[in-house]
């Protein structure tokens, strides 16, 4: 089931009007959420992330979409697909309600949530080979909109297309200032030595979720220098290890980036201490 606006419909019978401004402009956000057995992981940061974007993009945002609001859309829809007891992965979003051209009749703004199933409760290490490559075709704007859940995703569309053509498992997105961004969905970590870096914000990269509880664990970790600093393609071959991040998946270490092969011991070590945290609720 799908809930749209509070509505619940079957997958078969819910319908969006082909006025709607996330499918002609762009004009909409998303969240992706992990919920495992009824618990929703990094809340909190997951809905004030969504409520930041929102007034960045001057919506409305409803009286009722309270913390305590847009959990239990969550939980009911997790519920009504039977996947309360399980993993799942619930989906977000949010556009603008239909109505003008490139100048939006209203700020009001409409929902839907979608949920579907995982295969592990928790995060795990796939000891599989991740290779990643570079895609240059286009450029990220190094800017605040970059940094949101939009529905403008082009640039990751068509690296993903790119990684499957030329069979990569990723590829690194690039700004307009040459430094690496991110991978195509996930935030990314280089350590070498006892530093590990991860691009700015101001870099453009998506403001991650599981990037933030990666900066937090590492708050607590004396033994290692964290940077947030911009990352050149160069620095990425002189790497030990090289490691990206979404809540999803959780920790993906990459093992080969051109002819360079990475070890894994930082992404396995933060990995168990992620999961820790999350059985411990914290």
């Amino acid at each position: 089931m799908i809930n749209i606006n509070g509505n619940l419909l079957e997958k078969d019978s819910a319908t969006i009007t082909v006025q709607n401004r996330g499918i002609n402009y762009g004009d909409a956000l998303f969240e992706t959420v992990r919920v495992n057995s009824g618990k929703i992981l990094f809340w909190e940061d997951h809905y004030f992330r969504l409520m930041a974007s929102m007034r960045m993009l001057r919506m409305q945002i409803p009286m009722e979409f309270t913390p305590e609001f847009l959990e239990q859309e969550i939980l009911t829809i997790v519920e009504k697909n039977e996947l309360i007891n399980t993993s799942c992965r619930v989906k977000i979003l949010v556009n603008r309600k239909a109505g003008g051209l490139y100048t939006p009749d209203s700020n009001e703004v409409e929902y839907m949530i979608l949920a579907s199933a995982l295969q592990t409760p928790f995060y795990t290490i796939n000891e599989k080979k991740y290779e990643a490559t570079l895609f240059k075709d286009h450029y990220v704007s190094p800017d605040i909109l970059s940094t949101l859940k939009s529905n403008n995703k082009l640039i990751n569309v068509l690296g993903s297309i790119f990684a499957k053509e030329n069979g990569f498992d990723t590829c690194f997105l690039v700004n307009t200032n040459k430094m690496i961004v991110e991978a195509l969905s996930s935030n990314l970590f280089l350590v070498k030595g006892t530093t590990i870096k991860t691009p700015p914000l101001s870099d453009g990269c998506l403001r991650g979720v599981l990037r933030t509880q990666i900066l937090r664990v590492l708050e607590k970790l004396p033994e290692y220098t964290v940077e947030e600093a911009s990352i050149s393609p160069f620095e990425l071959q002189k790497a030990d290890e090289l490691f990206i991040t979404n809540v999803i998946q959780g920790i993906v270490p990459i093992t080969k980036f051109r002819k360079k092969e990475y070890q894994a011991t930082t992404a396995k070590r933060l990995l168990g201490i992620l999961n820790t945290r999350i059985r411990l609720g914290n």
